[in-house]
């Protein structure tokens, strides 16, 4: 019964990433529609406004990312999801009642501003949940994010525009409805000093009593995590300096330069989740339908999207049980250096065509379950578990909006770089981030499952003080 509650309101949190996914999946249905003659629109779109309708909205989430920080610890995590997915309804309402191209490209744009729901909606699920199922509960946002993809390629391939716009906008709308019935964040409500309400909170996802052990036990561990310390002295100094006094408030500006193991922890999952980006799925998932019918012309694009759609998500659910199973840093490793074989296959068998193209469907299909295995959940995992509450919001920020500018790039340059080289070498670059990502998560990246994030910390300290810690504790 306890994991009941937090299995329900991870999936009614996980659900507004379904509508992120949805909207970032439109592109791959209307693309084409918008570039012939007989689009919906005013006027087709030209080369360019084709690459910005799928790239635009990876450069507005620049401009709202880095008020996140703000959003999240002043209206808690669950009114800045619901905030934002407001945002979202409000885009879907441009496309629904516009047809001009500049309306959607504003709509495209707006809609980039409510991606950061996808940052936040981790950081929530990590909060809510306990660390048993903390890595599985905290990757059902990517799973959800890829349901909605799929549901965008059913309805795209199957609904006329206008019904597939009413629908999207009617999804859109649930997802305010469904969020509200949910509560704060409790690690959000002790930061802010409501105690009695984070009791309360604590024991509406463990279901159970406000006043029963398992709450008070939760608090303790908060209070823990609410009140670390930052620097790197041994178990003996800390107890020599700390006589049960509470560390001072620092801004987190001065909380980064005092701690090391964070300052660590940021760098490490930036390059991370920057190498997962450029292995290239991102580009699949825009760019689905097109790429699909350059790739294997003789099968229809949109089955294949739709195919390759529920590999994810069913890839999704097995990296989900891997991630509490294999730990995250054996399945990142094995993941992405599947991942990149699969890449050097793809790339020679489009470039060079020795096999027939069920070949090519069966390894863009491989490449979907190693990727959404590994790069496509363990990243997620990681960014909403290593920080300390105290940073965790700005850190996440720091790291996601690296990752727009990232993707941004990516996307925009992926027609020209296709026109330029051929779509076969595309597939070499996004190899060389795979096995980079398998050196790399091999020599720098800790195991972190099933610990709690003031014991992740310590991971990221010298070896020898680590020691000492883990014998104090």
């Amino acid at each position: 019964m306890t994991i009941l509650f937090q299995v329900i309101s991870t999936g009614i949190a996980s659900y507004i990433c379904m509508s992120i996914g949805v909207m970032f999946a439109w592109p791959s249905s209307t693309l084409q529609l918008f570039s012939s003659v007989n689009t919906t629109l005013n006027r087709p779109m030209t080369e360019t406004e084709g690459a910005l309708l799928g790239s635009l909205s990876s450069f507005s989430a620049l401009i709202s990312i880095p008020f996140v920080s703000y959003f999240v610890e002043t209206l808690g995590r669950k009114y800045c999801c619901m905030l934002f997915t407001v945002i979202q309804i409000i885009s879907w309402v441009i496309i629904t009642v516009c047809y001009n191209v500049e309306a959607i490209l504003a709509a495209s744009f707006l809609f980039g501003i409510c991606r950061c729901i996808m940052l936040v909606v981790p950081i929530y699920i990590s909060e809510i949940c306990q660390a048993s199922i903390r890595g599985a509960m905290t990757s059902s946002a990517m799973i959800f994010q890829s349901i909605g993809m799929l549901v965008s390629y059913l309805m795209g391939g199957y609904l006329s525009y206008d019904a597939l716009n009413y629908a999207c906008l009617t999804m859109t709308v649930l997802g305010v409805v469904l969020m509200s019935f949910l509560k704060e964040s409790p690690i959000h409500l002790m930061r802010k000093g409501h105690e009695k309400e984070a009791k309360r909170a604590i024991a509406f996802y463990r279901g159970t009593s406000i006043n029963s052990n398992l709450v008070e036990e939760e608090l303790k561990t908060l209070r823990r995590a609410l009140n670390p310390d930052l620097g790197d002295a041994t178990p003996e100094e800390e107890k020599l300096n700390s006589d049960l006094q509470e560390n001072p408030k620092l801004s987190w500006w001065q909380f980064l330069k005092k701690s090391r193991s964070t300052r660590r922890a940021l760098f490490m999952i930036v390059v991370i989740d920057t190498a997962s980006l450029f292995q290239g799925r991102m580009v699949l998932q825009v760019y689905a339908e097109p790429l699909f019918a350059e790739a294997v012309p003789s099968i229809s694009p949109t089955i294949c999207s739709v195919i390759f759609t529920i590999v994810t998500i069913m890839s999704s659910f097995i990296g989900a049980f891997l991630v509490e199973r294999a730990g995250r840093r054996l399945l990142m490793i094995y993941a992405s250096f599947a991942t990149g074989v699969c890449c050097v296959l793809l790339g020679t068998q489009i470039q060079l065509h020795w096999g027939p193209h069920w070949v090519t469907v069966m390894f863009m299909f491989i490449y979907g379950v190693t990727f959404a295995c590994g790069a496509g959940t363990v990243p997620c995992v990681l960014f909403a578990e290593i920080f300390l509450p105290e940073i965790k919001s700005v850190a996440v920020m720091i790291e996601v909006e690296w990752f727009m500018v990232c993707s941004f790039i990516v996307l925009f340059i992926y027609n020209p770089l296709v026109t330029a080289i051929g779509l076969g070498p595309v597939f070499y670059f996004f190899a060389v981030a795979c096995f980079f990502s398998v050196i790399f998560c091999f020599f720098f990246l800790p195991e972190t499952k099933g610990l709690n994030v003031d014991v992740i910390q310590t991971l990221f300290i010298k070896r020898n003080i680590r020691r000492r810690y883990m014998i104090d504790t």
